[in-house]
């Protein structure tokens, strides 16, 4: 029998309650995946209510508090029950589920990342140089990266930031599936914090730059893509971008290279959070 599960949601960004299927009333990320095992009710009186970082809300509720951030921000075990966030912690209370497993299941990748292995097709696709799709304009190490690599070669801006297409990009995953590279660098840096940045270009088959989580080797193949912690400073970043760029060997080296060095970890697989629950709720 399948166990119920009455839950309650707070303080999320907008559109978190979205149906890209437009079939239900009610949904989001995690009433997707909990469905999975549980049997859940949206209520009043919630045996848990999970709450993020957009407001709060969450102070009006007496009972069961989970935290969830997918934001650089460690979650205050203080003040709720539990949490689900990027930390690396030896509190039992929080389970490591960064963005970047989410995002992986809003994909439709759930325990499996499979790799293309169609080079020709890949090649043949990537008919243009670099992106960069930010909304925010506060990330210095990234700013940086953009404007050393214009002087090589132009960089397609669609996002907000920097924007220099004259429109915002509609369908992020369609355009980035266009260029050979993604600069994929995080707002800011904190060690597990790895979120959709790294994952959306992996899935378009666009070698993605990556900062932002200097463990990220803990979770990912980073012989896969092009990590900013493997270079002494940008200068080095732009040199090693411009060799894999002019040397279709070792660009294709990279594509080839596994997501992960061996099966995916548990912290990004969505049955970890299903066992999380199962947990908590006895």
């Amino acid at each position: 029998m399948r166990k119920k599960l009455k839950l309650a949601f707070s303080d999320f960004w907008g559109g978190f309650e979205y149906d890209p299927t437009g079939k239900t009333e009610y949904d989001n990320i995690f009433y997707r995946i909990l469905s999975e095992r549980f049997d859940i009710e949206i209520s009043n009186s919630p045996d848990f209510l999970i709450y993020s970082v957009f407001g709060n809300n969450h102070q009006r509720w007496n009972g069961k508090k989970i935290m969830y951030t997918g934001e650089n921000m460690r979650p205050d075990l203080g003040y709720c029950d539990y949490s689900i966030s990027f930390d690396y912690t030896e509190d039992k209370r929080n389970l490591r589920f960064p963005l970047s497993a989410i995002t992986l299941y809003e994909s439709g990748i759930k325990d499996v990342f499979h790799k293309n292995t169609d080079i020709e097709k890949i090649k043949r696709e990537k008919t243009k140089f670099c992106n960069f799709v930010f909304s925010n304009p506060n990330a210095p190490v990234r700013n940086t990266l953009l404007s050393e690599l214009m002087k090589y070669k132009h960089v397609d801006s669609g996002g907000r930031a920097y924007n220099n297409l004259g429109y915002l990009v509609d369908d992020k995953q369609e355009f980035i599936s266009q260029y050979k590279f993604t600069i994929a660098m995080e707002n800011s840096e904190n060690p597990g914090y790895t979120t959709e940045k790294l994952v959306h270009p992996k899935t378009a088959d666009s070698i993605p730059i990556y900062w932002g989580n200097p463990l990220v080797h803990q979770d990912w193949n980073t012989k896969a893509f092009i990590n900013a912690y493997e270079f002494g400073n940008i200068t080095e970043l732009v040199e090693f971008i411009k060799e894999v760029d002019n040397d279709d060997s070792l660009y294709e080296k990279i594509l080839m290279e596994p997501h992960f060095n061996g099966e995916m970890p548990l912290d990004l697989k969505h049955t970890t959070l299903l066992d999380f629950f199962d947990k908590i709720s006895q």
